[in-house]
């Protein structure tokens, strides 16, 4: 079996965007601005990695962008809480898999999100009974969060990785697709910036 990529570290990004404009903090927190002189007035921004890029004008000044990079973030955080389940929600879904996947044998004693996991997406204590999940995966697509809740209530009936967990995890369809995805989210966030299309 491949590395694990839910043990995998995600480099917080650091430094300038393809036209030198600084990034902000580390990590989730991390904001990449990107001018473009093909831009007049729309502003927009995304998630990318473990990062928000957005995209302005090039003609706006230094006050203008520290503006505009607040409301968009307040806007896709906003975005996102819409989408995200709460802790209460995680663990009614924790239990929906655990019956659908696991027999209904892993019965984890709390799920949560956390905001200190930036080297894993997500961590169980079987002694404790209890599931965290990093806040990295708000927003990612359902199937990838169902595997990384499926995984770790796993870990709840087997603590490491050797074949009897891994047949555990293979009665998910989307376990593949789900590693593939978190896997290439962790080799984006390595790569050098890359310069925009031509025009942008």
């Amino acid at each position: 079996m491949p590395a694990d990529p839910l043990n995998s570290t995600e480099p917080p990004h650091h430094g300038p965007g393809p036209h030198g404009a600084a990034a902000d903090g580390a990590g989730p927190g991390a904001v990449e601005v990107r001018r473009s002189s093909r831009r007049r007035r729309t502003v927009s921004a995304y998630r990318e990695g473990g990062r928000t890029v957005v995209l302005i004008p090039a003609r706006m000044s230094g006050d203008e962008e520290r503006r505009w990079v607040r409301i968009m973030l307040d806007k896709l955080a906003a975005q996102e809480r819409r989408r995200r389940p709460d802790d209460g929600e995680l663990a009614e879904r924790a239990a929906r898999l655990s019956e659908q996947y696991l027999q209904g044998r892993a019965r984890p004693a709390s799920v949560r999100w956390v905001t200190n996991q930036n080297t894993r997406w997500g961590s169980c204590t079987p002694a404790e009974g209890s599931i965290r999940l990093s806040h990295r995966l708000q927003g990612m697509p359902d199937y990838v969060l169902d595997y990384v809740l499926l995984h770790e209530l796993a870990h709840l009936l087997v603590p490491g990785h050797g074949p009897r967990f891994w047949r555990l995890l293979d009665a998910y369809p989307r376990t593949e697709r789900a590693r593939g995805f978190l896997e290439g989210v962790v080799a984006a966030a390595r790569l050098p910036n890359v310069p925009p299309a031509r025009g942008e």
